[in-house]
């Protein structure tokens, strides 16, 4: 189990930033790590598998590759999977799901294809184990099998991390559109802030708190898997005591903040019900003394640190943001209609409708530079033309990809506009 061929998949334009933190896990040096297009391959031994689940934030999950070739057919996707030493990794009495992705495949049907994969797997172990073969568990199964097919060569993994990576175990409460924790993690890995990660960061669009808490557990070391367990648990490799030595490390390394200690990551929303779930999900997170939550208006909350700092902000567009609503005039925005049933503020819907909430941008932007003069604010939006809409120069833009929404990270350098800045209001917890 030294030498193993890890994939760990990730969002379109994560690519780099992922190489850079495999490497820092790993210990490796760059050039050993080949970026792929949607993730990053390496060889590596059982123990990084387990590194790379307990402390990556950027990766979707951790693959274990163990087969590559050609492929014409879906009878030579059997023969692929009857070569692969399943019985090495888990045991015939524990389900297994096996899933098919492709990028231009000849064949016809996924479904059929993961069918061939499946049989595969279960006629190995019925010639290896007396006739006993494992069940199919397509919602909880101990075991994930994928199968990556391209135009002629097929791949095959065996997931060790089970849910995804971005189910750290904290954000049981959520808001509409909650961002995923690996985006947000992209975010904050893309803006450079985990260099100087004592200073300012705030999210004036907080929602449920992902950004905040995901910039605090780095800025405290914590492990972004020390709440959850991992597929490898269950695999026949899997050695408690030396697993449980690396999460004991990894415990070593934190460095949670001293009581009394002010805050320097921040975060507000204009629904004070999701000011509510950012405080408790900080608190599963073990960050709860490590930011500073407030319910408030973007668009009339003043900077929340004496000192200019970093904005990273996600903020509300299309769903999230008929939900949510804007602004003074949009303060009922604090439940989301389709957790309640409660329908949205009626302002939020028209300005929502009415050219993607140009009016709330350029507010915000007026807002920005009378108040933020020295500030760095970053924005995903799936809106290129944003810049131009809030009548800004972004000074850097990066590709990214929510989900299946292509978006684009902007970068302002704030500059103090032509109103001069009104006294800053303390910003202290409710």
């Amino acid at each position: 189990m030294n030498h193993l061929q890890l994939f760990l998949p990730c969002a379109a334009g994560v690519e780099d930033l992922l190489l850079a933190e495999v490497a820092r896990i790993t210990q490796r040096p760059a050039p050993q790590i080949d970026k792929r297009r949607g993730g990053v391959l390496l060889e590596g031994a059982w123990r990084d598998a387990q590194l790379l689940n307990l402390h990556c934030r950027l990766a979707q999950r951790v693959l274990v590759q163990l087969f590559h070739g050609m492929y014409r057919n879906e009878q030579d996707l059997y023969r692929a999977a009857s070569e692969v030493a399943w019985e090495i990794w888990f045991t015939p009495r524990q389900s297994i799901k096996v899933e098919v992705t492709a990028q231009h495949s000849p064949l016809t049907s996924l479904n059929f294809a993961a069918l061939k994969v499946k049989d595969a797997v279960c006629d190995r172990f019925r010639a290896k184990a007396g006739g006993v073969r494992p069940d199919v568990n397509t919602q909880w199964p101990d075991i994930r099998i994928y199968a990556h097919l391209g135009t002629d060569a097929v791949s095959l993994y065996i997931d060790t991390s089970g849910e995804a990576l971005f189910k750290r175990g904290w954000r049981e409460d959520k808001g509409e559109a909650p961002l995923k924790e690996t985006l947000a993690a992209a975010l904050i890995a893309a803006s450079g802030w985990p260099e100087d990660p004592q200073l300012p960061l705030y999210d004036p669009c907080c929602g449920s708190g992902t950004i905040a808490i995901e910039a605090a557990q780095i800025a405290c070391r914590i492990a972004p898997g020390m709440l959850r367990h991992f597929a490898f648990e269950k695999m026949l490799p899997f050695q408690p005591h030396v697993w449980d030595g690396v999460r004991a490390e990894a415990q070593r390394a934190q460095r949670l903040p001293a009581a009394g200690a002010t805050p320097q990551i921040f975060g507000s929303d204009v629904a004070h019900r999701m000011v509510d779930f950012a405080q408790r999900n900080a608190q599963r997170a073990g960050v709860a003394d490590a930011i500073a939550f407030r319910g408030g208006d973007a668009l009339q909350r003043m900077p929340p640190s004496p000192t200019p700092g970093l904005m990273l902000v996600n903020p509300p567009y299309g769903e999230r943001m008929e939900a949510a609503g804007f602004g003074a005039s949009a303060r009922r925005g604090a439940s989301a209609p389709r957790e309640t049933g409660e329908a949205a503020p009626a302002v939020g819907r028209e300005v929502a409708q009415a050219d993607g909430g140009a009016d709330f941008f350029v507010q915000l932007a007026a807002h920005w530079k009378k108040n933020y003069a020295g500030w760095t604010a970053w924005v995903l939006t799936p809106d290129l033309k944003l810049p131009g809409k809030m009548r800004l120069k972004e000074s850097r833009r990066v590709p990214m990809w929510n989900g299946p929404i292509e978006c684009r990270l902007f970068r302002f350098d704030m500059v103090r506009g032509s109103a001069r800045r009104e006294p800053s209001s303390t910003f202290t917890p409710d």
